[in-house]
């Protein structure tokens, strides 16, 4: 169970910090898809992901 609510708690506030990422550029990195179905556009940043858990272990093996 409690992993369950680690999950949400990341995921608010992943959706919270998400437009300050957008200034920075991640979202619109060569690898981070952008698929436009029936007027709508979805989104896959994959590049991005992948920069976000680089920069993780990062921190992580520093602390």
């Amino acid at each position: 169970m409690k992993w369950l609510l680690t999950v949400l708690v990341v995921l608010v506030i992943l959706a919270a910090v998400a437009p300050w990422f957008g200034r920075l550029g991640l979202g619109r990195l060569p690898g981070d898809l952008r698929i436009p179905v029936r007027g709508r556009m979805y989104y896959v940043p994959f590049a991005s992901t992948v920069l976000l858990s680089l920069l993780a272990w990062a921190l992580a093996k520093l602390l």
